[in-house]
């Protein structure tokens, strides 16, 4: 985010100018509110509300001084109020979103924002798409959201019977509209840039030193050689109206390259996941990764730490050691739930108390009106913790 510190305009051109000569400026994704006192926290919390009904996802970044903008995957919605499950319940397969603010007490508040056409609830994004949010970030006042584009593929064995068919951002310049369904959306086409091996392209999203830094999740098989992980890639932010042959690469020897060659290419996070964050604490001038464990159903939220981007990071260590819903001691327990999407939301951190989210599933999907997810609504929402790192 484009910090909004109050500082004189002889002040800001000084810092412009070092940040040019150093060629070292990136944005700081800012904290969403600034509470009477450090005890004084703002949490998130996502009750059913406005026809929302629960959804999984959940990045989030800051608009400006007092807004925060929430951004979920396939979601359960209804126009029926004080739902207790969802049986028959409509699921939009796309993308919703929420605006939240925080007041001057830590009161968390929040809006969905939930799109119709012709009566019918429709994706925010791609209505004739079926499109995935991914870590959306900001550029010269333009709001960027990565997507990844999905189709069905009922041949898949399981229950979910999907696959990844490309790439695309969406570019929103008049994001500071109050209504969202008023902002207009251009989208750019990544898909010709992207290997068909990487799986997620921006499964979280930094500007850094001129450019936007991801960590694609990135799964091939090459000449008996097995890669697993999450990769580094960038664009510099003048690429971005046209990135598709501008994404570069960080090779094992440290160097980038515009082609993905798999022999060379570096796992910087062996986390293998789609969702993550990474995120920059500037108390700490460390680099925070966090993402749910793909072991045992996500029975864990870890971290790893790093001194800038390319690593080298820490080895993983806990942040959550216990995920109620695949605890077999839990109440919340049960044998088809899982867990993942776990990341950080720096605009509600305090000090060493940083807020994360995670979402959980059940392997037999929404497509059966008497499916484990439909009968319980504990299931597939964000859940919130704040742990300290």
């Amino acid at each position: 985010m484009i910090p909004r510190n109050m500082i004189n305009r002889a002040a800001w051109f000084a810092l412009l100018l070092s940040c040019i000569m150093l060629s070292s400026c990136f944005v700081v994704r800012e904290r969403a509110y600034d509470p009477p006192s450090a005890a004084a926290v703002c949490l998130p919390s996502f009750p059913d509300k406005d026809g929302w009904y629960g959804g999984d996802g959940a990045y989030s970044i800051r608009l400006d001084n007092e807004r925060v903008l929430w951004l979920f995957g396939d979601t359960f919605v209804s126009d029926q109020k004080g739902r207790q499950d969802r049986l028959n319940m409509q699921v939009i397969l796309g993308t919703t979103l929420a605006i939240s603010t925080c007041n001057a007490d830590a009161e968390f508040q929040i809006r969905y924002w939930l799109k119709k056409k012709d009566g019918e609830f429709v994706s925010f994004f791609g209505e004739k798409e079926w499109l995935w949010p991914q870590d959306p970030f900001m550029v010269d006042h333009t709001l960027y959201v990565p997507l990844i584009s999905i189709k069905a593929n009922p041949e898949l064995a399981g229950p979910f019977k999907f696959e990844i068919a490309g790439h695309k951002i969406a570019r929103i310049k008049n994001f500071e509209t109050a209504d969202p369904n008023h902002w207009i959306i251009d989208y750019v086409d990544l898909t010709p840039g992207i290997p068909r091996s990487i799986k997620a392209f921006a499964t979280t999203a930094n500007v850094y030193r001129g450019y936007v830094y991801y960590y694609p999740l990135y799964s091939a098989t090459e000449d008996g050689l097995d890669i697993l992980g999450n990769i580094l890639a960038r664009i510099p932010v003048n690429k971005l109206d046209n990135p598709a042959g501008a994404i570069e690469y960080l090779n094992k020897d440290g160097q980038w390259e515009k082609e993905l060659t798999h022999a060379k290419v570096k796992v910087v996070l062996d986390a293998a996941v789609s969702e993550m964050s990474v995120r920059y604490h500037p108390d700490d001038k460390k680099w925070i990764a966090v993402y749910m464990s793909v072991r045992n159903n996500g029975d864990q939220m870890l971290y790893q730490t790093a001194d800038a981007p390319e690593g080298p990071w820490s080895g993983s260590r806990a942040l959550i050691g216990s995920i109620p819903e695949v605890d077999r001691q839990s109440p919340q327990y049960d044998k088809k739930n899982f867990c993942y999407a776990g990341k950080e939301h720096l605009e509600f951190a305090r000090g060493k108390t940083i807020v994360v989210t995670y979402v959980c599933n059940a392997y037999d999907g929404f497509e059966k009106n008497t499916s484990f997810i439909r009968k319980n609504l504990f299931l597939y929402r964000p859940v919130v913790r704040n742990p300290i790192h």
